[in-house]
């Protein structure tokens, strides 16, 4: 993948909400192929940020550009390129999952494999159940296998993995893994950090609508430990999560 192609390219972002600045002069670029996570505590702007480039929102000032596309002036142009992680909320009641995928690619004028795009996503055996019948974990890795409808070069996930278990977590770790072995560009908004380590190239974290920090993962944890930080409690080489994992395995296990 040819590092030096931005798919997105944001310059001096602003948006507020009457006096609330929201999104405070955001600037940051993203690379064909990479995984950028922006992490924040709720309210830092992270949300409002995604929502711009996806086109469900209009700045007030500052650019927002997704493959060569101005967001603001070509939302339609970049909806096709994007896959947006839909919220449970939006999908249909009496449809099976294969038939809510057909009538989301209807939707974009594609063909699609519906039982393939659910094998992606380890819900093949799940194509014929309704979305309310499907467990927490399945239901969010179905939101995922909706954002793959129109095959897009950047995938938007919004705090994929909340609520999740251990197990389910990991496994859409595991996916947003495959989907940079793929050659997608993944944004991705988290609030657990460990997440953003495993997963992400290069984070920004956000704070009051600001950028506060930008790099690799371990270049930021490198240059706090430079400034003399010490933890109050050494860590261990294992913690709880992974003798939970040890003890109960880590394949998937759907209620």
């Amino acid at each position: 993948m040819d590092h030096e192609t931005h798919i997105v390219e944001v310059d001096d972002l602003r948006k507020s909400y009457g006096d609330l600045k929201a999104v405070d002069g955001v600037s940051f670029s993203v690379s064909a192929g990479e995984v950028f996570g922006i992490l924040g505590p709720n309210g830092a702007g992270k949300t409002t940020t995604v929502e711009i480039l996806e086109g469900m929102r209009a700045q007030d000032s500052g650019s927002a550009i997704v493959n060569g596309i101005d967001v603001q002036e070509d939302p339609r142009a970049v909806k096709k390129i994007i896959g947006i992680q839909l919220q449970s909320s939006a999908f249909f009641d009496r449809l099976s999952l294969a038939e809510i995928l057909d009538v989301m690619a209807s939707l974009y004028h594609r063909e699609i494999d519906a039982r393939e795009l659910l094998r992606e996503v380890e819900l093949d055996d799940r194509a014929d159940a309704l979305f309310k019948d499907l467990s927490g974990g399945q239901q969010q890795r179905f939101s995922v296998a909706s954002t793959l409808v129109n095959d897009p070069i950047l995938l938007f996930l919004d705090e994929p993995t909340t609520g999740l278990d251990p197990q389910a977590r990991r496994h859409m770790w595991a996916l947003v893994q495959r989907f940079k072995s793929e050659g997608r560009t993944v944004l991705l908004t988290t609030h657990y950090m460990e997440e953003a380590e495993e997963l992400c190239d290069r984070v920004a974290i956000m704070d009051h609508g600001k950028i506060v920090a930008m790099d690799r993962p371990e270049a930021l944890v490198d240059s706090l430990l430079n400034k003399g930080f010490k933890k109050k409690r050494t860590e261990k080489l294992a913690n709880l999560e992974d003798v939970f994992l040890d003890i109960t395995g880590r394949e998937l296990r759907d209620e």
